[in-house]
């Protein structure tokens, strides 16, 4: 079965295929480091994250470049406001980024380019418009001449003039056209700036992605990714600037994630429902955070409440639970001589969920119906645990087919430490002593000793087994 993907562009399903044969070049626009990076990011850093995972567990070689804008006038301020440069400001939250994207277990990309550290490429790209007539210079300031370009609107879908029309531009009498867009800003006094041909200044916003992308993908990529607000105005310009300095399509498949709301309203710090994930993942469980944005298809806009989420941790609860137990049982069975023909049933069943598991991931990588895929193979797998001998391959089998799945969704890593893992042991044998010896105060005061420290123990016909809250 063939992956299909839903591209902007054109609005429907398409076969994935690769410019490049197996090589799959994805850029996705990252954060601009001026601050810690609020939910609605960390839904498309989650959700690409993914989707790269899954398209190398496919067996293509993937290159994902996620960029750092670390020029801008939101960095200039800021970086005013705090009294340090624009640079110390970049990198003390370019360093938070990779923390904070850490705890949602989103992986580096293969390159983080920095757009302070590929100027030459913008100002090459740009004199490459000039020269074909896209672009035109004011007193240092440099425009893309939209109308210059026929293919502007075609992301968007909709014509130069409805879009002249209907956008919140920043006026400016010295523009061709109202949609005209700045490449090169002349510098203002105290601003960060570079030499350029126009004089001395700094890129405009749009032109960094295209530069970084193009050097780092060449001049078509296989996919390009990003919030819905990014599809006009910054998507499209890129589009036009790049195709019409290369002459060739700048993306085969545009992909866009839906919105993410708080209690059914648009996020905003004047409405007081402003999260970052560095201020959250303080009060939750960062994982929880991940599943909870995985619950939905990635394209569909999903709704944040405190209640969601605490049903996200619910769930993810009851997938950790049983691989917990799966992993324990493991370390208890002996391996078994014969198996019965209903374990071999058990294990041919299993063949069917991986098989569900990727359709429903071929299908435009719909995350929300793989959850659902290991949700019914948790409840099966939690009935066949209860059984008074289950057989060892099956365990087996059963746990490598969630850790497998479980590492293209980012859950169910082995997180447990083994020195904590020594001292669990050693107390649940200290209680199994206390029982057996009848002192009975001493294996519930173990009990309430182990719940102190989170631990949950199951007395089973196999043993006894533990798991974290």
């Amino acid at each position: 079965m063939a992956i299909r993907v839903y591209n902007s562009v054109t609005r429907k399903k398409e076969e994935f295929v690769p410019v490049n044969g197996s090589k799959v070049g994805i850029y996705a626009c990252g954060p601009t480091v001026y601050d810690y990076f609020h939910i609605g990011n960390a839904r498309i850093f989650i959700v690409f994250d993914v989707i790269r995972r899954y398209l190398q567990w496919r067996g293509y070689d993937v290159t994902y470049v996620q960029n750092f804008t670390d020029i801008d006038d939101k960095m200039i301020k800021r970086a005013e406001e705090l009294g340090i440069t624009v640079a110390e400001l970049a990198e003390r939250y370019i360093q938070a980024y990779f923390e904070d994207a850490a705890a949602l277990g989103v992986r580096p990309a293969d390159v983080h380019p920095r757009a302070t550290e590929h100027i030459g490429e913008m100002i090459a790209l740009i004199e490459t418009l000039m020269a074909k007539g896209l672009a035109y210079n004011v007193d240092g300031d440099v425009y893309f001449h939209t109308p210059a370009f026929a293919g502007y609107g075609e992301l968007s879908q909709q014509p130069l003039e409805e879009l002249a029309a209907g956008a919140r531009v920043e006026v400016d009498e010295r523009k061709k056209h109202p949609l005209d867009f700045v490449l090169w800003k002349k510098q203002k006094p105290g601003e960060p700036a570079w030499e350029s041909p126009w004089g001395w200044g700094r890129p405009g916003w749009h032109i960094e992605c295209s530069a970084m992308s193009m050097k780092y993908l060449g001049e078509t990529l296989d996919i390009h990714a990003g919030g819905p607000d990014l599809i006009f105005p910054h998507h499209e310009n890129e589009k036009a600037q790049s195709e019409g300095a290369t002459g060739k399509p700048f993306v085969k498949y545009w992909l866009h994630a839906g919105y993410l709301n708080i209690n059914q309203q648009k996020m905003s710090k004047s409405l007081g429902n402003y999260m970052t994930v560095h201020d959250l993942r303080q009060v939750v469980e960062p994982e929880a955070i991940r599943f909870f944005m995985l619950s939905a298809h990635y394209r569909n806009p999903i709704n944040y409440t405190a209640d969601l989420l605490q049903q996200a941790q619910s769930g993810l609860d009851r997938l950790n639970n049983v691989v917990y137990n799966l992993r324990d049982m493991l370390n208890k069975l002996p391996e078994t001589a014969e198996q019965s023909a209903a374990d071999k049933e058990k294990l041919a069943a299993l063949a069917v969920y991986r098989q569900r598991f990727i359709e429903a991931m071929d299908d435009d990588f719909n995350t929300a119906d793989a959850l659902a895929v290991l949700f019914e193979l948790a409840r099966e797998t939690n009935s066949y645990l209860s059984q008074a001998a289950p057989d060892r391959l099956v365990v087996e089998k059963t746990l490598a087919l969630f850790e497998e799945v479980g590492d293209i969704l980012g859950f169910f890593a082995d997180k447990e430490d083994s020195v904590l893992d020594s001292t669990i042991n050693e107390l649940i044998e200290r209680r199994q002593a206390a029982r057996q010896a009848k002192d009975w105060a001493a294996a519930d005061a173990i009990r309430d000793q182990l719940s102190e420290m989170g631990i949950i123990l199951e007395d089973t016909p196999q043993g006894v087994r533990w798991r974290k809250k």
